[in-house]
């Protein structure tokens, strides 16, 4: 907007006139002044450094323009809950402590370990704690019969690593396997599945469903790239969005779905070439 917008309008010729536009001139700039200091009261409250020119910023929230997903949800819309996502981090992880049983009834094991960034505000632990109720879930990939997973607290020890990462690393990790995520989507690149933290925190909006089934889906359609499945499409509007669907990029008028399985059986959708 040009500065002649803010203009006021042309003085009268009548003193009551001037003197009112006075008025509203002091008021409007009282105004600002009283909106400025409740914003800066707000922002010292939330821990948010004003810096002075030179000094290197903090990390800003992400403020990255989101996609509509266009479809209906099956379940009852999340509640928006205000958080503050670190664009980038320190770009070191923190290892989950532990491992758990292996889970599954046949096939090849896969052991995976959990990493979370340092300076992203999560919980190693309590990250891993999604990813092992996600995978060992019925619903999940070992609902086949064919595949067991297994944590590991060893890198070593692993088949591949989930990483919880702020938007900025992840979007680095991302693009050193080729891949351009925008700083926006989760990505899979060989034995490294990679959450993007503002997703995992924030969902998408119109997805339609809690921010626990957004979750759940993040996880299960990054691990089923790296079990090998491909990408699938919406069969038709109104019936569950395949997990395999890019649901973060828009649902094509199906339902928010977290599983790969339904009912015990493989749900899937035309694969997406």
């Amino acid at each position: 907007m040009t500065a002649s917008s803010y203009d006021t309008p042309a003085p009268s010729r009548r003193p009551e006139n001037a003197r009112r536009s006075a008025r509203l001139r002091l008021y409007r700039r009282r105004r600002r002044s009283v909106l400025l200091g409740v914003a800066l009261l707000v922002a010292t409250a939330a821990g948010i450094a004003v810096t002075r020119a030179g000094t290197p910023p903090a990390p800003s929230p992400v403020a990255d323009p989101l996609p509509q997903s266009g479809g209906a949800g099956a379940h009852e819309a999340p509640r928006e809950v205000p958080h503050v996502v670190p664009s980038y981090g320190a770009g070191r992880f923190v290892t989950a402590t532990g491992g758990t049983p292996v889970r599954g009834e046949g096939g090849p094991l896969r052991r995976y370990h959990v990493a979370v960034e340092e300076g992203g505000g999560q919980d190693a632990d309590a990250f891993a704690a999604s990813v092992d109720e996600t995978l060992a879930d019925p619903r999940s990939w070992i609902a086949s019969g064919e595949l067991r997973v297994q944590r590991v607290a060893e890198a070593a020890e692993a088949d591949f690593t989930v990483y919880l990462a702020t938007p900025v690393t992840s979007e680095q990790m991302c693009a050193e396997g080729g891949l351009s995520t925008e700083a926006y989507t989760s990505c899979r690149l060989p034995g490294q599945v990679i959450i993007n933290l503002a997703r995992w925190m924030e969902a998408v909006p119109d997805y339609g469903a809690p921010l626990s089934v957004y979750r759940t889906y993040v996880i299960n359609h990054e691990v089923g790239h790296e079990f090998g499945q491909a990408h699938e499409s919406c069969p038709e509007p109104g019936s569950p969005a395949p997990v395999m669907q890019q649901q973060t990029y828009g649902l094509e008028g199906c339902l928010a779905n977290a599983w790969p399985y339904l009912d015990g059986l493989r749900y899937r959708g035309e694969i997406v070439p």
